[in-house]
């Protein structure tokens, strides 16, 4: 299709500069675009839909992990027609389908009423609960699913030896919009209420981010006539070795890596989507619970920053025994939230996690298993991680209504790193040369 052609409406070849510094803007920016789909996009929003569907929490919890847990079976398919589509095809479907979700769940409480109206004998809250959990498969696959791996997974193919850092420059940008993103959503709904604030964030995303992914996203260097890194075409390096999905499956660095950002998905999930009562637990407001954000943002920041320059010169297993420390750190804070030492040291080690989800996600892969079969590397990849978000949000509200406290669950979750932290120790990492050392 020529629309979708490289060198419509421009040959990125003939850019005074490098394209793949374009890339790493676009692909920062389609990673930033997913937060509606995303937990913390959704977190603030928890409590209005609570409000407008007659749901508990436990249930709206439940809504969101079957809707997760759909969305991310899909992903391994996903991650196939990323291969067979390119990036630039696959962007534009996962912007206009998040942004039409989006427009969907302004009315979701409107539909589960038609649709008991129409039929008498539906339970109104079984009808809106079916009906949510099929907006938040849609939302979840179509922003932290698709739209997440198609930015992250494009910018790794355009960079070798600067892949590190070019994902650290993207990871600065990602990890301060991600940290506080719930603070301008927060303050988004009380401007324009909650349905408001879904309308506006569809037009921006089909607007903005369907119109920008056409313009600016490229597949790989080699369709445009250029070299990862910028290296002349006739520099560029032979055929690199590269692994199947199978393979990859087989290798237990893959499970280290997958389990170690699976882990922090799962446990940032659950803390962000009930942020404010687990603030209230510890005896924080609403604001000062969200206001958490802010100088975790600043933490994610610099640490994304660091783990990206890191990447090109630190073996990958280094960078996972780090991740895993702050990890433990972090999860055992969040037990004492209600303390001055409790609450910094929880921004500290979620901060610091934060900021190497990103870098790790774009370097590790390609690094270990090369570019030929990454889409449905990473597809894999993201069913894990989108698996274990999931189960965050759900565990944590068991937890709450099982106990009465969200305690005992966050207690649960420092053993989660604990135990990935044992399989790094034995796995071995394929090809875990950085490319500067």
């Amino acid at each position: 299709m020529r629309l979708l052609h490289p060198d419509t409406p421009f040959a990125p070849r003939r850019a005074p500069f490098f394209y793949g510094w374009v890339v790493l803007g676009a692909s920062t920016l389609g990673v930033i675009m997913s937060i509606p789909g995303q937990t913390m996009g959704v977190s603030v929003f928890t409590d209005p839909l609570i409000e407008a569907t007659g749901m508990s929490r436990f249930a709206l919890s439940n809504a969101y992990l079957a809707g997760t847990v759909l969305s991310a079976l899909s992903l391994p398919r996903g991650g196939r027609l990323l291969d067979r589509f390119g990036a630039r095809a696959t962007v534009l479907f996962a912007s206009f389908g998040l942004a039409g979700t989006l427009l969907a769940l302004t009315s979701i409480d409107r539909l589960a009423r038609a649709v008991h109206a129409a039929f008498t004998a539906a339970d109104p809250v079984v009808v809106g609960w079916i009906a949510l959990a099929c907006a938040f498969t849609a939302l979840r696959f179509t922003g932290q699913g698709m739209l997440t791996m198609v930015s992250r997974t494009m910018l790794g193919k355009w960079f070798d030896r600067r892949r590190g850092l070019a994902s650290g420059i993207s990871g600065i940008f990602v990890a301060f919009g991600f940290a506080v993103a719930p603070l301008v959503l927060d303050a988004w709904i009380e401007a324009a209420t909650w349905r408001g604030a879904w309308v506006g964030m569809a037009a921006v995303v089909a607007g903005g981010m369907g119109g920008f992914g056409w313009l600016l996203f490229r597949d790989n260097p080699e369709e445009c006539g250029l070299a990862m890194d910028g290296a002349a075409p006739e520099a560029a390096k032979a055929p690199e070795a590269t692994s199947t999905r199978a393979e990859a499956l087989r290798s237990p660095a893959f499970w280290a890596l997958s389990l170690a950002l699976g882990v922090h998905g799962l446990v940032i999930t659950g803390f962000t989507f009930h942020i404010v009562d687990v603030g209230a637990e510890f005896g924080l407001s609403r604001t000062e619970a969200v206001s958490f954000f802010l100088p975790m943002a600043v933490c994610s920041t610099i640490t994304g920053a660091l783990v990206g320059w890191a990447a090109d010169r630190v073996r990958i297993r280094t960078l996972l025994f780090v991740l895993l420390g702050a990890e433990l750190l972090g999860y055992g804070a969040t037990t004492q939230l209600g303390t001055p030492v409790g609450f910094g040291l929880a921004v500290v080690g979620l901060g610091v996690s934060g900021g190497f989800f990103g870098p790790l996600a774009s370097v590790a892969l390609p690094r270990f298993f090369g570019r030929l079969h990454l889409g449905a590397i990473a597809g894999m990849q993201s069913m894990l991680l989108v698996l274990g978000s999931a189960l965050g949000p759900s565990a944590l509200a068991l937890s709450r209504t099982s106990t009465g406290s969200y305690a005992p669950g966050l207690f649960v979750c420092v053993a989660l790193p604990a135990a990935v932290l044992a399989l790094n120790v034995f796995a071995r990492h394929p090809r875990d040369v950085p490319p500067l050392a």
